[in-house]
């Protein structure tokens, strides 16, 4: 892998060299966040903990990654201006944890109505029991259905003697 540094640019008021950098990697894989850090702190003369690796892109079809790199004068430097998410990417700090992930959710206002929703429940169900056995009788009703559906054949042959006595209308007229 190759890198070059395209753009140096050094920041006194925030106390760092801000780099715009482009890595080769001809053969290979994206390089790694951490693998680029370690080239540039190569590359700048600068210990791996103070650079940290804003973005990167890799080209589509080409063996070339752009990013934008800060190089701090000190890691304490590093943590109190970065952003945290920007660490966290750079292994520079630890993600945060939730402490409610394995803890048990509190029930209070869900006791209430659950409390008030089985009274009215058993009713319902003795209901429906009696409703299963009419269901299957009409069921069994599909069956005059076919019927009229022979009363519909009849129905399409007086159409066309219809349709008929229509061209004879307009003709007289």
């Amino acid at each position: 892998m190759q890198l070059e540094v395209v753009a140096k640019k050094e920041n006194p008021l925030l106390k760092r060299v801000e780099v715009r950098f482009k890595a080769i990697h001809k053969a290979e894989p994206t390089p790694t966040r951490d693998a680029l850090r370690a080239f540039l702190a190569k590359e700048l003369k600068a210990t791996k903990d103070v650079v940290v690796i804003d973005h990167q892109a890799s080209s589509f079809g080409r063996y070339e990654t752009l990013g934008y790199a800060k190089i701090y004068k000190s890691k304490e430097e590093a943590e109190s201006i970065e952003r945290r998410h920007i660490l966290v990417r750079n292994r520079l700090a630890e993600a945060e944890v939730k402490e409610k992930e394995g803890a048990p959710k509190p029930e209070k206002p869900a006791l209430a109505p659950k409390a008030e929703k089985p009274a009215p429940a058993p009713k319902p169900e003795a209901p429906k029991a009696e409703a299963k056995p009419e269901k299957a009788p009409a069921k069994e009703e599909k069956k005059p259905a076919e019927k009229k559906e022979e009363k519909k054949a009849p129905k399409k042959e007086e159409k066309p003697e219809a349709k008929k006595a229509e061209p004879k209308k307009k003709e007289a007229k």
